[in-house]
């Protein structure tokens, strides 16, 4: 742009833009040292979990004469709670052992009326209920597993439930629709007959193994299972039930940190593990579950033993198959990852509760938990030096610790914001660069600037994490360093950052996608109410 041409904010904007580079630079001087340790320390054994979990369900489905349906609880894809507490733990390790088994395999997906109506959000994605349905079921479609149908469960004539159907209808989906359960809880005559279950349409099936799935709790997949149990014994088909289940881990001590993490992840529920009376009465063992599948033991043992004309379980844990335990390598590795789980919850529950989007009994429940793993910010070396660097400089910080214990921070002031300037710190050290910074170019980051400021009218010029990572690619295509840079971002898996304060939820969502586990202190960054 020639000089003439320039009005006197672009030429205010080309000088902070000029001065980027030292800005950032700046930070890498917050740099600290916390150990030398590069080697990422792992305690499971994905290979042998996969073995084990696929011999368990092709044992439990002869069990029950080739039809077997799997409740599936938990995330089918991206389980990272469980990624966290068991390091090394693959997150996707769950649909391998499905892929492994996949002729065997069909998938049917329910999802509650309520939780549509409600428009219900999957907090960790930001996606709605009905839309992290339809990402779920393009996703095993694409790695070749065969879903089948979808239920749309709890069903009243909601509005939004009736729209969601019919968009899948449109698409050649199988659709069925399940009310309310007449009779259910207590009244299993009525239950386990033509008006309970009977009243539901019956989901014609072909694979032995059936997964009923959800994209989060309280979906209806239990009654789905026991609906198509009614329907195939009525057809002469000696179907079973079972669940896929990965924490509470059942042969792990009641307290161990990997089942407390469980009750901090579900603390909204209001989860809590037990030991499970019906298995010690049954085996004289002790195995632990949660409430709430020990509270509707019972009524779900008379259902089943109605149906099935006998009783196949003695236990709640009986139901379950988890390989969990006999998969770890080194429970010391299990314990401290899990309790720096049950700290980032808290974390989390405190920012939630700032923002509204918790109860003050979760905050409590979590804060609880967190005393009684003994747990404490020493695990997260992140939060002492993010909280320091923005004291000593004034400046709201965030400070990532790098997988070889180097702590780096990077400080919202005029051009980025502190995601993007504690990114692209990490990059640059990760990547060896020195305390060079060509990597983005003013060219580029001027018309970024101005493109905030002009056209989308933003009331902050400050680039987000999003703005920089663009930028750092477009650069990345001629500028060897930023090449380097950009070649960095999947070391930041598994790393941990803290900011000193609740990070817009753009930067937070994009931070998770690189695998950051981020904590924030619950304080709000300005007085504005409304998140530009």
């Amino acid at each position: 742009m020639k000089k003439e041409n320039q009005t006197q904010e672009e030429k205010k904007s080309c000088k902070k833009a000029s001065k980027c580079k030292e800005k950032v630079q700046k930070e890498k001087k917050c740099k600290t040292k916390t150990s030398q340790t590069v080697e990422k320390k792992v305690c499971f054994d994905n290979e042998l979990y996969l073995k084990l979990q696929t011999e368990q369900i092709n044992k439990r489905i002869k069990k029950f004469h080739n039809k077997l349906y799997v409740e599936f609880g938990g995330k089918i894809f991206d389980d990272l709670h469980a990624a966290r507490v068991l390091p090394g733990y693959d997150a996707n390790v769950k649909i391998k052992v499905l892929q492994k088994m996949k002729e065997k395999v069909e998938i049917i997906f329910c999802i509650s009326s309520n939780d549509i109506e409600k428009h219900k959000v999957r907090a960790d994605l930001g996606l709605s209920y009905d839309n992290e349905v339809l990402r779920l079921v393009d996703n095993l479609r694409e790695i070749g597993l065969y879903v089948s149908a979808f239920v749309i469960t709890l069903y009243k004539g909601q509005p939004s439930a009736t729209k969601f159907a019919k968009k899948l209808e449109l698409r050649g989906e199988r659709v069925y629709f399940h009310n309310y359960t007449k009779g259910y809880p207590n009244d299993v005559d009525t239950i386990v007959s033509d008006e309970g279950y009977g009243a539901n349409p019956f989901i014609e099936t072909t694979k032995p193994l059936v997964v009923v799935t959800a994209p989060g709790p309280s979906s209806g997949k239990l009654a789905t299972c026991l609906s198509q149990l009614y329907h195939e014994y009525k057809r002469g088909v000696k179907a079973g039930y079972a669940k896929f289940e990965t924490f509470p881990v059942w042969n792990l001590p009641l307290k161990h940190p990997a089942n407390i993490a469980y009750e901090a992840a579900t603390a909204d529920l209001q989860d809590v593990n037990q030991i499970d009376p019906f298995h010690f009465n049954a085996y004289g063992k002790l195995a632990v579950n949660y409430n709430r599948d020990i509270a509707v033991f019972p009524i779900l043992q008379s259902i089943t033993t109605k149906i099935m004309g006998k009783e196949v379980y003695k236990s709640p844990t009986d139901m379950g198959v988890n390989m969990i335990a006999e998969s770890l390598k080194d429970d010391s590795v299990c314990q401290v990852a899990a309790k720096k789980e049950i700290f980032r919850r808290y974390y989390r529950a405190e920012c939630d509760y700032k923002r509204g989007q918790a109860t003050f009994e979760t905050l409590e429940r979590n804060k609880f938990l967190v005393s009684e793993v003994k747990a404490d910010k020493s695990l997260l070396p992140a939060i002492d030096v993010a909280k320091k660097a923005a004291k000593d400089s004034g400046y709201p910080c965030i400070a990532l610790e790098l997988p070889n214990g180097e702590i780096v921070t990077g400080k919202t002031k005029t051009i980025v914001s502190a995601s993007g300037a504690v990114i692209l710190n990490a990059l640059r050290t990760l990547a060896n660069l020195g305390d060079d910074f060509d990597v983005i170019t003013d060219d580029i980051l001027l018309p970024i600037v101005e493109y905030r400021t002009k056209i989308l009218k933003s009331h902050s010029s400050v680039l987000t994490l999003d703005d920089v990572m663009v930028a750092l690619s477009i650069c990345s295509g001629k500028n060897e360093k930023a090449k380097k840079a950009m070649e960095q971002i999947t070391n930041l898996k598994g790393c941990d950052a803290h900011c000193t304060y609740i990070l817009p939820t753009s930067e937070e969502q994009t931070l998770k996608k690189f695998g950051v586990n981020v904590t924030c202190e619950p304080v709000y960054l300005n007085a504005n109410l409304f998140e530009d």
